[in-house]
């Protein structure tokens, strides 16, 4: 007998995120944490384009935006001459595939209540001040100890604790990597009065004497940021920063009282395994990273998305590989994100030209995917209905569009047989899974968790289809109109089946419990 089916440890982004996914699914859990209420700080304030495209998935983009603002533009100076003008990325044109291109800012403290909120409205809630104080567990079920007395029974527990988590260590998880003592920073919210806040300030000459004052979106606050190479240690209180900024910057302005500060080492850790039994990791419970890039956030967040669907499925009843899916999935994109942020780290700290520079496509963790899965599974090579698969033509648009099972299934703007505009993202929100049909050939039959939707060109007269007008739908897919293609798009967004033989697809829907 369980109280629940799970319990999250943490409420920062992950346990959120994860939290707003099982809840719409209807999956009942409890959401813990130690803190007195939500994290009050700026920390990770910049969302990458895929981000904010599982943000819509889940309800909150459009809030994400009111709240926040673009990246400005960096202004550097020597005293009070400006040396240099410059973005740290050039602005990315929106595309039919792309709606969300470019990254954006929002505090961190934003971010979470933000989700916090959304939590609230599909009927969840946070337990703050409320700590994990030790766990075990069986073949059945997790019993977890918590410190207002209770004793909590259920199927999975998820550590979404951060980096000193106390399920990681519970767990005895290897968190392999380094701390770098040397290489510390601090970052501090504080209003700043008469700077201009259509720039990103900074001051110094070099990685040890440099200071940032970065405007924070939606906010009235700066984020001042410094590393401290030189061995120095200032408090993170009002009076530190001000002398700190004072000795860096060799300018007079009027700096507020400091709302949040923290002094940091650089960290580049990440776990050997995302799961033990019943119970997983997610965000910086399983990767701490270099700010640098900001990839820590983002990849949290997104293990999470990865988990929720997969979780409720299982406990659905749906196969166990999909949750063992998880770790295979996860694991090698946290080391890829790993190597990127300690490389951006390392430049800065070497003081290199172009340390600022986030011009990198992979920064926008929009081509990060699964294409090694046991969930990511490709079959073109039988035409539906037999024949010749010469006559068939070749799959030169599959290549041209770069889609392949287990990479991100893009955007494109669409209309129903009404007329009426339907974003392919708009058909993926929710938590259900969706096959767009190309071309024509038997379909499987909708059900509950998954959407069936026959994708046309004008002009063909199929009742319920999702029209293309401008061939966008079939570009960003690869698919010919007069060619069958069938492509399966998981609930989290990533492409699990690609091919033209319906028998293959139905094996792959059997199989994975859709």
């Amino acid at each position: 007998m369980t109280d629940t089916d799970v319990v999250i440890v943490g409420a920062g982004p992950a346990g959120l995120t994860l939290a707003i996914e099982l809840a719409r699914r209807g999956v009942p859990h409890r959401l813990v944490d130690a803190g007195p209420g939500p994290f009050p700080g700026s920390r990770g304030k910049g969302l990458q384009p895929r981000t904010l495209e599982v943000f819509e998935d889940l309800g909150v983009l459009d809030t994400v935006f009111a709240a926040g603002s673009p990246y400005p533009p960096i202004r550097a100076y020597r005293g009070d001459t400006v040396v240099y003008e410059g973005r740290m990325a050039p602005e990315r044109a929106v595309t039919p595939q792309l709606p969300y291109p470019n990254v954006w800012m929002l505090p961190q403290a934003r971010t979470v209540r933000i989700l916090a909120d959304r939590l609230r409205e599909i009927g969840g809630t946070v337990e703050y001040d409320t700590a994990l104080v030790a766990f075990d567990q069986d073949e059945t079920a997790v019993h977890a100890e918590l410190a207002t007395g209770e004793t909590i029974t259920a199927r999975y527990l998820v550590g979404a604790d951060g980096g000193r988590s106390i399920v990681r260590s519970a767990l005895g998880v290897g968190f392999l990597g380094e701390t770098r003592e040397a290489e510390r920073s601090i970052v501090a919210d504080l209003p700043v009065a008469g700077l201009d806040r259509e720039h990103w300030h900074f001051w110094g000459d070099g990685p040890d004497t440099g200071v940032g004052l970065c405007p924070l979106g939606g906010t009235d606050l700066f984020q001042l940021q410094a590393p401290l190479l030189d061995g120095s240690t200032p408090t993170p209180d009002t009076a530190g920063v001000h002398a700190l900024f004072a000795a860096r910057a060799g300018v007079e302005l009027d700096l507020g009282e400091v709302v949040w500060a923290s002094v940091f080492r650089a960290n580049f850790r990440m776990v050997d395994r995302y799961r033990v039994g019943r119970v997983l990791l997610v965000g910086d419970a399983a990767h701490v990273h270099s700010p640098a890039g900001g990839q820590g956030l983002n990849t949290s967040i997104q293990d999470a998305y990865n988990l929720g669907w997969k979780l409720a499925g299982v406990l659905a009843g749906g196969p166990e590989l999909l949750l063992d899916s998880y770790q295979g999935e996860r694991l090698p994109v946290a080391a890829g994100v790993l190597g990127i942020s300690t490389a951006l780290h390392d430049r800065g700290i070497a003081g290199d030209a172009d340390a600022l520079r986030r011009d990198d496509p992979e920064l926008a963790q929009l081509t990060l995917g699964y294409p090694d899965s046991p969930l990511s599974v490709t079959d073109l090579d039988a035409p539906a209905g037999g024949g010749d698969p010469a006559a068939a033509g070749d799959d030169r648009a599959l290549a041209d569009a770069g889609i392949q099972a287990g990479g991100r299934a893009p955007d494109a703007p669409c209309h129903d047989t009404a007329g009426t505009p339907v974003r392919l993202f708009e058909v993926f929100a929710g938590p259900h899974a969706t096959v767009l049909a190309f071309g024509a050939g038997p379909l499987p039959a909708a059900r509950a968790g998954l959407v069936v939707l026959r994708v046309v060109r004008p002009g063909a007269a199929v009742p319920g289809a999702l029209v293309d007008p401008d061939g966008h739908a079939h570009a960003g897919y690869g698919a010919d109109p007069d060619r069958p293609l069938l492509v399966l798009v998981r609930p989290d967004g990533y492409v699990g089946f690609l091919g033209r033989d319906p028998a293959g697809l139905d094996a792959y829907l059997a199989k994975f419990g859709y």
